[in-house]
């Protein structure tokens, strides 16, 4: 339940800050018409992310009578959010800052084209967002074992991020969201290393990787997984009292991989060094 609760407010709040951009926009350009296809895509964004979920669940319980199958369809879901999820990650460690511009531009070419183009382009900004996260929550779900806590979780998270988001568009608070962002990524780079090892756990069951590496260790005599601690670890971080090497080596590479990734520094484009170039020319010729 926590772990979903925090990756619906995540991804919520990152919907709904591309909402309130939008919005913000349109009142500020004197578009107020414009809102409404705003929401019309917003909605049906919603709704496609909804049908995907559905679509998921009902493909798992379909398999259900060729256990190989359920295994390679969830540990391939597995895999497919978890990069998902990191691409979105990094996407927004470096895009965070220019990403109202971004979408302003987008939408001003958009409300030139018309009602559709608006609808069209609310839609795509928040189904990047809805898509991923119906990939996330539904292996997050897999991995957990259980349906209630996670979507209980999951929907306080939505419902968090969504009252926020209203608070943000109507200057009624303020967040670090540099900072929120920062903080929040490392807890989904942990989570999404457990639905990792999850998925690669279900893909060597299904021979879809053929390793068994035998049992990293063994703790199920010291901490069971029915008391609060084992249960809050099996629920945010996919652990197992008996851990195989196979996944406890995926959950250490993904972590290291991840972390790695998120705080290296995007490579410099090449406008900039032709500026910087230039600069320093312009520099030199000065200095003679």
């Amino acid at each position: 339940m926590i772990s979903n609760l925090l990756i619906g407010l995540r991804e919520g709040l990152e919907a709904a800050l591309v909402v309130s951009i939008l919005i913000t926009y349109l009142v500020r350009t004197n578009r107020l018409k414009s809102i409404k296809f705003v929401w019309v895509g917003v909605f049906s964004a919603i709704v496609v992310s909804i049908a995907l979920g559905a679509l998921l669940t009902f493909t798992t319980v379909s398999l259900h009578v060729n256990p190989h199958a359920e295994e390679i369809f969830a540990g391939s879901m597995s895999v497919l959010a978890v990069g998902l999820v990191t691409w979105m990650i990094v996407w927004m460690r470096n895009a965070g800052k220019k990403m109202n511009a971004e979408l302003e531009g987008k939408l001003e070419t958009a409300a030139v084209g018309g009602a559709l183009a608006v609808s069209l382009m609310a839609f795509a900004s928040v189904a990047r967002e809805g898509i991923e996260t119906t990939f996330f929550f539904f292996t997050a779900v897999q991995a957990a074992g259980s349906t209630v806590g996670p979507v209980v979780g999951f929907t306080l998270g939505i419902l968090a991020s969504s009252a926020i988001g209203f608070l943000l568009y109507r200057r009624a608070i303020k967040i670090n969201m540099r900072r929120f962002f920062s903080v929040t990524s490392y807890f989904l780079i942990l989570v999404a290393a457990g639905v990792l090892s999850y998925g690669v756990s279900d893909l060597a069951e299904a021979g879809v990787v053929p390793v068994s590496l035998g049992t990293a260790f063994d703790l199920s005599a010291t901490i069971s997984e029915d008391s609060w601690f084992g249960a809050l670890a099996k629920g945010i971080f996919n652990f197992n009292a008996q851990t195989s090497w196979l996944s406890a080596i995926t959950w250490i590479l993904y972590v290291a991989f991840a972390v790695w990734l998120y705080n290296r520094k995007p490579p410099k484009s090449s406008t900039t060094k032709v500026a910087v170039t230039l600069k320093h020319k312009d520099v030199d010729a000065l200095a003679k």
